[in-house]
């Protein structure tokens, strides 16, 4: 069939042919021409197919995390603000004040690093490789589904090339993806205050830091001294810090929790079905809109049970550092203003925040904090600050959500353990001896009827 006689459809379908097939000849410039009977823009096309042929010729068809490299310091480092040498002596300040008081509010230990200032792209740097870690599960699955939809598209004398077709939408939707992810972080690298701003251990393990420039937006309306917020910004972060550090299992157990969460979530099949039915390849801004705001993600029973364990992993964490915040800056004439803020900021989330939430279907705002925090009020109360820590020794002894509903039963557990009383059995205590008195009963019985039995097989 001669070129000038193929239908628009068909003048696409040899594109993808040619894109597909791997070969080594260059797209041609006249067939590309004849899209714009489509509605294609032959310029953009030409441009999109060179990209993608790139990708489909280099790549593996994973998740460019580059690329969400690149756009992330993109936004973040667009102002090009540093660290003066006024604000770091200022944090440093304040870092150091906040250290002293900590050590009478908690007996975990203090960090073995300085905290530092850091910029904003300083902080995407740090904290990406975590970043990357969670939105893999669902980048994972959307590439899947895309790929599934893709061969359910294509025409029975185009299933040959499903093989080379499922790399590139791997290809595609990997840099859709990373590309909002990137464009998220970047712009959650300019709402957050600290280190651990998100309730995750995001920065690396034992490491503190506050972003003096995005410190300065958050304070300038609060009509609150700055050194007042400083010092409570100051110690909140250490006492985050100090307590992943601490509790060297924690930072392994929040981020399987958020994994679990984000693997509880899947592909709509029929929005996706509809987005693959009428998708023009010359508006893909339409899909990244989609995928930014999670118009394609669902959850999951399953993944909704793993996200009421995060929530309530992370309130506990978060009450904790709230009381002991609240005790180490009790000096401060602003700090329950303070803290209500932090409080209310963290419990709506920022624009970029609910973005990721979006993004990944994830919200990682602890929504029973103030209930976790009076949980923990009782509990400092009750026994004092050392056995009250030594809760986050291992995991078995942390707080449980019932704990957060009714903390009455966790004060007389750390009550008895103070007067040296043993812990109250259950029936897992009674399953398990019951389990080791069986074994040790059984283990002689069964030596002694080994060295009576005759030998020479078995009778059947």
């Amino acid at each position: 069939m001669a070129d000038e006689d193929r239908t628009p459809e068909e003048e696409f379908q040899e594109l993808m042919r040619q894109l597909l097939g791997g070969g080594g000849g260059g797209l041609d410039p006249a067939m590309l021409e004849r899209l714009s009977g489509m509605g294609i823009d032959p310029a953009m096309m030409q441009t999109v197919m060179q990209h993608l042929q790139g990708a489909m010729q280099s790549g593996d068809g994973g998740i460019s995390w580059d690329l969400a490299k690149r756009q992330a310091l993109h936004i973040a480092n667009q102002d090009g603000h540093g660290v003066t040498t006024g604000e770091r002596s200022e944090m440093d300040q304040a870092f150091a004040l906040a250290t002293l008081w900590l050590s009478e509010a908690t007996t975990i230990a203090d960090l073995p690093n300085p905290p530092k200032p850091l910029t904003r792209g300083g902080w995407v740097e740090a904290t990406l490789p975590v970043w990357q870690e969670l939105a893999a599960p669902v980048a994972t699955s959307m590439a899947d589904a895309m790929t599934a939809a893709l061969r359910e598209q294509m025409p029975e004398d185009m299933q040959g090339l499903v093989q080379n077709a499922g790399r590139l939408m791997r290809t595609v939707a990997g840099s859709l993806f990373a590309t909002q992810l990137g464009h998220v972080v970047g712009n959650l690298s300019k709402e957050v205050v600290s280190g651990g701003d998100v309730g995750i251990p995001v920065m690396p393990d034992g490491e503190a830091a506050i972003l003096p420039q995005n410190f300065s937006d958050f304070g300038r309306d609060l009509e609150i001294p700055e050194d007042q917020l400083a010092l409570y910004i100051a110690a909140r972060e250490l006492a985050h810090a100090r307590l992943f550090r601490h509790a060297k299992w924690l930072r392994l157990h929040v981020i399987s929790h958020v994994a679990e969460a984000a693997r509880g979530v899947r592909m709509d099949d029929e929005k996706l079905q509809d987005l693959a039915e009428r998708f023009d390849p010359s508006n893909p801004a339409e899909l990244q809109s989609i995928i930014a705001e999670g118009g394609l993600i669902v959850r999951t029973e399953e993944g909704q049970t793993a996200l009421t364990r995060l929530e309530n992993l992370l309130a506990t964490i978060e009450g904790w550092v709230d009381v002991v915040t609240a005790d180490a800056t009790s000096r401060l004439p602003s700090s329950v203003r303070v803290a209500e803020v932090v409080r209310r900021r963290r419990a709506v989330g920022g624009p970029a925040e609910q973005a990721l939430g979006a993004l990944v279907g994830l919200e990682l705002r602890p929504r029973r904090m103030r209930e976790a925090a009076a949980m923990w009020r009782a509990a400092t109360d009750a026994v004092g600050v050392g056995p009250r820590d030594a809760l986050w020794d291992y995991p078995d002894l942390m707080p449980t959500s019932e704990d957060i509903d009714d903390p009455a039963a966790l004060v007389a557990r750390l009550e008895a353990r103070a007067r040296g009383e043993e812990p109250a059995r259950d029936e897992m205590d009674d399953a398990l001896e019951a389990l080791l008195a069986g074994e040790a009963e059984a283990g002689p019985a069964e030596d002694a009827a080994g060295d009576d039995e005759p030998e020479g097989p078995r009778p059947v």
